[in-house]
């Protein structure tokens, strides 16, 4: 069975290209024969390739596991680290001076000349800003 793509972008099942002869090979391994087309139609290639696929998608779910709780933790830093008159940037794009902060909320002094002041949830902080990059 060779395959190759259509001008209109689908399979076609009786082209001759170079892809045919991949998916060839990758459907005679899923069926558990070997490339050559000779041999026992139980061979071990299917199990071996099944066995590296889970391998890997194991090693995915568990370093995206670890990150994630990485990147809770420093949320978690960061939040538990806010000050009185530090400046810092909403997920929202506003920057202010944190003028009172709460169990739940930050009073965010954003304007200079006319005092204004907005209240925000604490998670609502994205980062802090350093005065180095003023």
């Amino acid at each position: 069975m060779n395959a190759a793509w259509t001008q209109g972008g689908s399979m076609s099942a009786n082209g001759d290209g170079a892809g045919g002869a991949v998916l060839q090979s990758w459907l005679t391994m899923a069926q558990g024969a070997p490339a050559g087309g000779s041999g026992q139609p139980g061979s071990a290639g299917g199990l071996f390739m099944l066995a590296i696929l889970a391998a890997f998608m194991v090693f995915m779910l568990l370093s995206a596991r670890s990150q994630k709780k990485r990147e809770e933790r420093e949320r978690e830093s960061l939040l538990g680290s806010l000050a009185k008159n530090d400046r810092v940037l909403t997920v929202g794009g506003i920057i202010g001076t944190i003028v009172s902060i709460k169990e739940s909320e930050v009073v965010l002094k954003v304007d200079e000349s006319t005092n204004t002041k907005m209240t925000f949830a604490k998670s609502a902080v994205q980062r802090i800003i350093n005065d180095e990059a003023r």
